[in-house]
């Protein structure tokens, strides 16, 4: 079994109106050093061994359902469960 950690973040060119609001929450708490805030969605995925590769599954995992590949971008983390 593989313990797969997927990342989801808006692409640098896509405005993230959620992190813009947390930033400017942040700088009214006096934290003024704080520059640029991104809010992304994290997934974690269990996923027993297949005849397919385990990217290839989560590739096409988050290519159809996990992120909107227009706008977002993810990366992903494969460990191994001993």
């Amino acid at each position: 079994m593989y313990n797969v950690k997927v990342y989801v973040t808006y692409k640098d060119s896509v405005l993230d109106p959620q992190g813009e609001a947390v930033k400017g929450a942040v700088h009214r708490l006096g934290f003024e050093e704080i520059s640029e805030i991104r809010i992304g969605k994290y997934f974690d995925i269990k996923v027993h061994q297949t005849a397919q590769p385990i990217e290839t599954v989560i590739e096409a995992i988050c290519d159809k359902l996990l992120a909107n590949v227009n706008m977002e971008t993810y990366r992903y983390e494969i460990m191994e469960e001993v």
